[in-house]
């Protein structure tokens, strides 16, 4: 029986965005399955401490850094999603680890983060407590940190073939992660159903997950 070949690698120019919004779950969720964002991961930036972990960031933050095409969506859409996105912290003083953040990779990143930061200040009346600061080193987290919700279905993951390489490099991990869940809409997912190379099993469970979860929050 023939089996359609499964889209882990998306070969594209891209560019790199990283945003710190608080716990980076539910981010990697979102950011996966928006159309333009090719591949997600996500890990601890921002500081100045040597080989983080989770159990000890120092002055790092949770953050998710991706990959997406310039062409399909602008870094400008990219901050609208940050902003309207964070689940606390955006005018909340966190501890580091949930820091709202801004990491730019380019000066025209920089400037836009800037120009938005200073809107999203009128709305916030002069509360907003996001920073934004130069891209440093980026150090991925644990593996079990990697698409952490579609981590929870092992026999759909062993069936995708999915590696601990993968699930940071997968475009198909990264919309899977956030379908799963329920977001993305069902319109772009069975779009994307024949695209990403699911065979009709496969489709199906992520389908009834969809549904099954759909409209209830990304709450980590």
């Amino acid at each position: 029986m023939f089996e359609p070949a499964l889209l882990h690698d998306v070969d594209i120019p891209t560019k790199k965005a990283t945003f710190g919004m608080g716990c980076f779950w539910s981010n990697d969720s979102l950011f996966g399955v928006t159309p333009g964002v090719v591949r997600t991961r996500v890990g601890y930036s921002g500081g100045t401490t040597k080989t983080p972990h989770y159990r000890n960031l120092g002055d790092h933050t949770e953050v998710i850094e991706l990959d997406y095409d310039p062409k399909t969506i602008s870094y400008e859409d990219l901050l609208e999603m940050f902003w309207a996105n964070h689940e606390y912290g955006l005018t909340t003083k966190l501890k580091r680890q949930y820091q709202s953040l801004v990491l730019y990779h380019e000066d025209d990143q920089r400037q836009a983060a800037e120009e938005s930061f200073k809107e999203m200040q009128v709305q916030c009346k002069g509360q907003l407590r996001t920073e934004i600061a130069p891209a440093g080193p980026f150090y991925p987290a644990e593996d079990y940190h990697q698409k952490y919700r579609l981590q929870g279905h092992k026999d759909l993951c062993r069936s995708l073939g999915l590696d601990s390489t993968k699930l940071q490099t997968s475009h198909l991990a990264a919309r899977l992660n956030g379908y799963l869940v329920g977001i993305g809409g069902k319109t772009q997912f069975e779009q994307d159903v024949v695209r990403l190379g699911l065979n009709e099993k496969q489709a199906e469970y992520v389908r009834r997950e969809f549904e099954r979860n759909e409209g209830g929050g990304l709450a980590c």
